[in-house]
């Protein structure tokens, strides 16, 4: 019975370890946002918070509404880019 009781410690422990980093990696996964292929000019971009505010910048310098990016036509990803990289 006491040896029942030390795995089901040790069991729980690594599963509350376990769980501890598995939401660390979430986490960091969210900070990090995730890619964005540029054809024009063979590259990726991580579209995190910055991205964010220089795509509302192009939004508005450009007298868009705001829409997704990933909603927008390939023409107008290509615009951006093309200021993206001038800016």
């Amino acid at each position: 019975m006491n040896t029942m009781r030390k795995n089901t410690g040790l069991f729980l422990s690594g599963l509350i370890l376990a769980g501890s980093f598995a939401l660390a990696g979430c986490a960091a996964r969210v900070q990090t946002g995730y890619r964005v292929y540029d054809v024009d000019h063979d590259d990726y971009h991580v579209w995190s918070n910055d991205e964010v505010v220089y795509y509302s910048r192009w939004e508005n310098e450009t007298h868009r509404k705001h829409r997704d990016y990933n909603r927008r036509s390939r023409e107008e990803q290509h615009e951006y880019w093309q200021w993206r990289h001038s800016h």
